[in-house]
């Protein structure tokens, strides 16, 4: 009987402490204001499967931020491509975007929905370059300050969370569009800056919102925190209630993305700890 009552104790008790944390991050942790902001993704159901702690956070009209999603593809690998374009846009909406325009789907040969396929990564800069940065063959004077129509960029890290070669290349399409923002204009920064999020082990994977911790030491030693205008890392965590936290998240997956709802979906949603926090680390990008 005294596991049982244990058991019930920490049910209680590692709840209540998460939801503690999320109050102590969201009022003390850096965070973006009044940016324009691009998720960048690889196939619909990315923006909620992955990146809705992110999503939410960014969006909520508070911060003055402007997210947009941009998708390479529209998942079409079943020839449901039309209809998961439609979920990619409700989903935005119940995640806090402002309205179903702020979702973009380029849906190019070029980048088919695949487990196999490394998509071009200068392919990747070069329709970035053109949708955020049209100018920038015209603008080559070294002493012209790089220019660009949005702030942020946020994609996947090299591990790609998942492995999958389609995420993996949004991240060295992503570095290659930032070095060509500042190429031959040495001592420039960059007028957009890169977040990624961070590929965790497969033991972190699965265990939903415990993964905290782990989440807060790894910012705590990797982050720089010395620029406050560009943090070197952001933690988004969610709540486990009403509107903007978790359940939001398993709404956007399971009201908009229904095509997508075989089984296993739902272990992800109750079980991926990327449904309940989000840590992104700013890159680090050399001009070429």
């Amino acid at each position: 009987m005294n596991w049982l009552l244990n058991l019930g104790v920490l049910a209680v008790v590692l709840p209540s402490l998460y939801i503690y944390t999320v109050s102590v991050v969201s009022a003390r942790f850096p965070v973006l204001r009044n940016k324009r902001i691009c998720l960048l993704i690889a196939h619909p159901d990315d923006e909620a499967m992955f990146f809705a702690p992110a999503v939410m956070a960014l969006a909520n009209p508070e911060t003055g931020n402007h997210v947009k999603i941009l998708c390479l593809s529209s998942g079409n690998a079943n020839g449901l491509g039309e209809t998961r374009k439609r979920e990619l846009a409700k989903s935005g909406l119940i995640l806090g975007l402002r309205k179903a325009d702020d979702v973009f789907v380029v849906d190019k040969p070029e980048f088919p929905d695949s487990m196999t396929t490394t998509w071009d990564s200068s392919s990747i800069s070069s329709l970035l370059c053109t949708a955020f940065a049209p100018d920038l063959s015209r603008s080559r004077s070294r002493d012209a300050a790089p220019t660009a129509a949005i702030d942020v960029l946020i994609t996947f890290d090299a591990g790609g969370v998942s492995g999958h070669p389609n995420h993996i290349s949004l991240y060295h399409g992503a570095k290659a569009f930032i070095a060509a923002l500042v190429a031959g204009k040495p001592g420039w920064q960059s007028p957009v800056d890169l977040y990624t999020l961070t590929t965790v082990p497969l033991w972190r994977k699965y265990v939903g919102f415990l993964d905290v911790l782990a989440t807060l030491i790894s910012w705590a030693i990797g982050a720089d925190k010395k620029d406050k205008q560009h943090p070197g890392g952001l933690v988004f965590l969610n709540g486990l209630a009403g509107h903007g936290s978790v359940t939001t998240a398993w709404k956007a997956m399971v009201s908009a993305h229904k095509s997508q709802m075989v089984w296993f979906r739902y272990g992800w949603i109750s079980l991926s700890r990327y449904m309940y926090i989000n840590d992104l680390r700013l890159e680090r990008v050399k001009g070429r």
